[in-house]
C-alpha cells in the first residue's frame, strides 16, 4: 500500500512493539512514510515530525489507549459470512456440516460473495485485524469465473491488507470426494486461473496491499496430482501454499482409506513439506508428525472457536511451536465460528489452552506473538507483525476507557482477559481505515457494476 502519506501516532499509553526484545513502550509514538514505519519512540515526538520540516504528517492522538501491531488472521472463508448459524447445521461435526452447506453455497451469486467479503473484512478491522487471508475454494458454476477478483475488490474497498488464496476443489462425490459436482472444477481450469490471478494481483514488494497464495482445499476434495501441480506452479512464481489438514479424526480415517497413509505422509508424498506452506487447523498430529512439520518449518493456522464449535479437537500449539512451526491465529469461516472477531480468538486461545494444562500452559505474551509475528511468518510477510522501522504501519488501537476494560490493572493483558471490545481505530499503511465512532467505509458497499 505504498503512497506519499506521512503519519504520526502519538501519546499511546502503551505500545506493544513485538520487536526483538518485545518492548512495551509507555507514552509512545510511531511515525511512518509511504505506508512503512520510519521511527518509534517514547515521550514527545521529535520536533521535526510535529513542528518543523518535513511537514504534512497526519496525526492520530492515542492518549489513553493500548496500541498493538495490527493482528494477522491466517485462515478464513469470507463467503461463509452469508450462511452463519445455518439452521440445519448448528449441531453438526465437520463432514455432515459440509454436506449440509455445500448445496447452499452452490446457490450464492456474485453479489453474495462481494457482500460477504466486505462484511467479513469490516468485522476483522473492528477487532484490530489489519492483515487477513481468505481460503477461497468455492466456484459455483452459476457465479462469475473470476470470483476471486470480486472478493479482492471488496476487501480493498474496506482498506484491509489482503493475502487471499486461489483455492480449489477437483474431487467430487463421483470421484470419491466430499463436495458435490456443481462446486468443483477440473485441474486445467484451476491452474489456468491460478496463473491469471498471480499475474494480475500478486505484489511481492514490502507493504503490498495484495499478495496471492495457492490453496487446494483438502485431501478429501482434491486429488494428489493437483496438489503436486499446484506446488510446482506456486514455487515457479514464488507464492505460498495453503490447505486444510488433520482437522478431524474423520479426515485422518479418509486419508488412510483412500491414500493408504496419514495426512502428513500424504502431504509429504505430494511435495508439500516446506517452509512455504501453512496448514489450517492441524489438530490430529502425533509426536513424530509434529517433529517433521517443525523441522520443515510448516506453519499452522490455529482456529480455536471453529474447532470448539464443530467439536473437532484442540491443536497442540505449544508442541508445534517448540518443534519449530510458526503458529498463527485465525477465525476460520463465518459459518463455523460464527464471526470474524480476531481479538476474540486471542482470548479463546489463552483460555482453551489453560483448560488443558493450567494457567501456566499459555501466557498473554505467547498469544500476542501468535497473533502478530507468527501470523506474519505463516503468510511469509516480513513486513508485518511488529512495530519497528521498515515494517508496515499497521496498528490496532484499543481505548482503555471502554467499559469492558474499566478497573483493569495490566492494560495489555486486559485485551485478552477481559471481554473483547471493538478497536477504537485500526490503521493500515498509515491510514485510519476503521474508527469505532464513525467507521469507514460503509460496510455495505455495492459491488461495482462493471467487471472487476
Amino acid at each position: 500500500m505504498p503512497d506519499a502519506r506521512r503519519f504520526l501516532l502519538e501519546n499511546a499509553a502503551a505500545l506493544v512493539t513485538m520487536n526483538g526484545t518485545r518492548e512495551v513502550l509507555t507514552d509512545a509514538w510511531v511515525a511512518s512514510e509511504n505506508g512503512l514505519i520510519t521511527a518509534v519512540g517514547r515521550g514527545p515526538a521529535p520536533e521535526a515530525l510535529v513542528g518543523g520540516a518535513p511537514v504534512g504528517y497526519e496525526r492520530y492522538d492515542a492518549r489513553g489507549c493500548v496500541v498493538l501491531p495490527g493482528l494477522v488472521n491466517t485462515h478464513h472463508h469470507l463467503y461463509q459470512t452469508r450462511t452463519r448459524a445455518w439452521r440445519t447445521a448448528v449441531d453438526s461435526e465437520l463432514f455432515p456440516w459440509l454436506r449440509t452447506l455445500y448445496p447452499v453455497w452452490a446457490r450464492l451469486d456474485d453479489d453474495d460473495f462481494h457482500r460477504a467479503a466486505v462484511v467479513g473484512c469490516q468485522e476483522l478491522l473492528r477487532s484490530g485485524c489489519t492483515l487477513t487471508t481468505d481460503h477461497h475454494y468455492l466456484f459455483p458454476r452459476a457465479a462469475s469465473p473470476h470470483l476471486l477478483d470480486i472478493v479482492i475488490d471488496a476487501a480493498l474497498q474496506t482498506g484491509i491488507r489482503f493475502h487471499p488464496t486461489r483455492g480449489s476443489m477437483s474431487r467430487s462425490v463421483k470421484d470419491g470426494g466430499l463436495p458435490p459436482d456443481d462446486v468443483v472444477q477440473d485441474a486445467d481450469t484451476i491452474l489456468a486461473d491460478c496463473e491469471r490471478v498471480i499475474a494480475r494481483w500478486h505484489d511481492p514488494r514490502p507493504g503490498a496491499a495484495v499478495r496471492i497464495a495457492l490453496a487446494p482445499c483438502s485431501p478429501f476434495s482434491v486429488d494428489p496430482d493437483l496438489m503436486r501441480r499446484t506446488a510446482g506452479l506456486a514455487r515457479l512464481h514464488g507464492v505460498r501454499l495453503h490447505t486444510h489438514l488433520a482437522e478431524t479424526r474423520d479426515e485422518n480415517d479418509y486419508c488412510l482409506q483412500v491414500y493408504g497413509r496419514r495426512p502428513v505422509d500424504f502431504l509429504d508424498s505430494v511435495g508439500w513439506l516446506g517452509s512455504d506452506v501453512w496448514l489450517a487447523h492441524g489438530i490430529w498430529f502425533d509426536d513424530a508428525e509434529i517433529a517433521r512439520l517443525g523441522a520443515a518449518g510448516v506453519g499452522i493456522a490455529h482456529c480455536p472457536s471453529s474447532n470448539m464449535r464443530l467439536g473437532s479437537g484442540i491443536c497442540r500449539v505449544r508442541d508445534l511451536r517448540r518443534a519449530g512451526s510458526p503458529v498463527g491465529l485465525a477465525v476460520d469461516g463465518s459459518a463455523s465460528n460464527d464471526s470474524s472477531n480476531l481479538l476474540a480468538e486471542l482470548r479463546q486461545t489463552l483460555l482453551l489452552h489453560r483448560v488443558l494444562g493450567g494457567a501456566a500452559a499459555m501466557t498473554v505474551n505467547e498469544v500476542l506473538e501468535m497473533a502478530t509475528l507468527d501470523g506474519a511468518r505463516c503468510l511469509g510477510r516480513e513486513d508485518a507483525g511488529a512495530v519497528e522501522p521498515g515494517r508496515a504501519c499497521d496498528l490496532a488501537v484499543f481505548d482503555l476507557e471502554a467499559i469492558g476494560y474499566d478497573g483493569a490493572d495490566d492494560p495489555v493483558a486486559a485485551l485478552l482477559l477481559c471481554h473483547p471490545e471493538p478497536a477504537r481505530a485500526t490503521i493500515v499503511g498509515g491510514r485510519v481505515v476503521y474508527e469505532r465512532d464513525g467507521r469507514r467505509p460503509d460496510p455495505f458497499i455495492p459491488r461495482p457494476s462493471v467487471p472487476v
